[in-house]
């Protein structure tokens, strides 16, 4: 399954000009994750063109104004609290991930060291160790590893594999595939609130490869 600048651009909603930058990297994390046809191609690019905002963000900045914080977070926090966490980015995530996903307290400060990051991210210590093995970096203690943008595809590609995500796209499924990674809660139609989003860039992805 050869890639190409349109097909990215298409598949992940990026410019060309961004598109080209990311050939090689996402070439070889579909090489590594045996992402070698067009239905498993549109599936993964889909994916990681919400994940990282159409290739533009590969860290989670968690830099959240007073409404935001209340609408994402808002259960981590008292209404009283809210003012104080707004636009504190380091603090927001220590609270909302303290405890999760192998992290330690709030104090601890894991919640904003292992924050997001990649083009599919990968969030929390216990899921940058794993990655750590799968991808032979040093996550642990340099988890600014997953913002180069190599880095960042093979991590995306560990997480595809470790999921067995391969199979879902391979029938089609990208609902399932949306779930698996990260889909929204539902609107008040009942359809997960961001599949919109990653339905239209699947369906791109999947005309950009002829499929």
């Amino acid at each position: 399954m050869q890639l190409t600048t349109s097909i990215i651009a298409a598949g992940c909603g990026a410019s060309v000009l961004r598109a080209a930058q990311w050939v090689q990297p996402l070439q070889a994390a579909c090489d590594m994750g045996e992402i070698n046809t067009p239905l498993r191609a549109a599936a993964f690019l889909a994916t990681c063109g919400v994940e990282c905002a159409r290739l533009t963000a590969l860290v989670e900045n968690m830099n959240y104004s007073a409404p935001g914080l209340e609408a994402t977070f808002g259960r981590y926090f008292t209404v009283a609290e809210i003012p104080a966490f707004a636009n504190q980015p380091q603090m927001i995530a220590n609270r909302v991930y303290a405890n999760r996903n192998g992290n330690g307290d709030e104090a601890s400060g894991d919640g904003w060291a292992f924050r997001g990051r990649g083009v599919i991210g990968i969030t929390g210590r216990t899921n940058y160790t794993l990655c750590e093995m799968g991808v032979n970096l040093d996550l642990t203690n340099h988890p600014e590893l997953l913002e180069q943008d190599a880095n960042a595809a093979m991590a995306g590609a560990w997480y595809w594999d470790n999921r067995n995500l391969n199979s879902l796209a391979d029938t089609g499924n990208f609902l399932g595939v949306s779930r698996a990674v990260n889909l929204g809660s539902a609107n008040s139609t009942g359809t997960p609130g961001s599949y919109s989003e990653r339905l239209a860039l699947y369906t791109a992805a999947k005309a950009a490869l002829s499929i």
